[in-house]
């Protein structure tokens, strides 16, 4: 998705649940040689393209990617960032070739394991999905991308016990709550405990309710949440 994304995942991904991808664009390991000016234009080009993908204007962000990588050949975050717009826009074999291609030119870059990972996850690619969150976390251990990520696949496995430990695990880091809360909520409901679905699911939406900055993620997460809770109540 976050993954992401972009806190929410796209729609190529597993149906069953929502991976988070990043919502930035991680940062150069470049250096800029000579003067300044150069650093400031790089920096230039990449905000933009974070603007173009956040507006979904995928294939401006994509060209300015392009750009960025024929100037910068063998950064790594710069191709990492292009696989993850690619993904967002349904690229998936082409987000794949990037993440691989960011994993050769820096091998620990967890963010890049973290976006293959869920590649492999929204191929239903389990097992190398979570080999992939592992490798993000051991680079990592205070990604929590990485650890809802994690749970979710988890939980897609029917391991609702270890899904539960990873999301609790993230929740310790004091971000995305709201979409911590709503994953938790997912999984006691799928593994039958509706009392601490419901509570779960009322804490993400009283989350997201407090939040004066909603974008568009968020309330797409809001009524993903509401379709949940409301699946559930209508089992009751």
């Amino acid at each position: 998705m976050n993954g992401h994304s972009f806190l929410t995942s796209g729609d190529q991904q597993n149906n069953s649940c929502q991976y988070v991808v990043n919502n930035t664009f991680g940062l150069p390991s470049h250096e800029a040689n000579g003067s300044g000016q150069s650093a400031v234009k790089e920096s230039y080009l990449r905000a933009c393209a974070l603007k173009s993908a956040k507006q979904g204007n995928y294939h401006q962000a994509i060209a300015l990617l392009n750009e960025l990588i024929r100037r910068y050949p063998h950064n790594a975050a710069d191709y990492n960032n292009r696989g993850l717009i690619y993904f967002q826009s349904g690229e998936k074999q082409k987000a794949f070739c990037d993440y691989n291609t960011a994993l050769d030119l820096n091998p620990n870059l967890a963010s890049a394991y973290n976006n293959r990972a869920n590649y492999y996850a929204a191929c239903g690619e389990l097992a190398a999905a979570l080999a992939d969150y592992d490798q993000a976390i051991d680079l990592n251990p205070r990604y929590v991308r990485a650890w809802i990520n994690r749970g979710i696949t988890f939980r897609d496995l029917g391991q609702y016990e270890e899904a539960i430990e990873n999301l609790e695990i993230a929740l310790l880091f004091g971000q995305l709550e709201a979409h911590i809360w709503s994953e938790r909520g997912r999984t006691y409901h799928l593994w039958g405990d509706w009392n601490c679905a419901i509570a779960d699911y009322r804490r993400a939406i009283a989350q997201l309710s407090t939040n004066q900055n909603s974008d568009v993620s968020g309330y797409r997460l809001r009524l993903q949440i509401e379709t949940w809770l409301n699946e559930l109540l209508s089992q009751g």
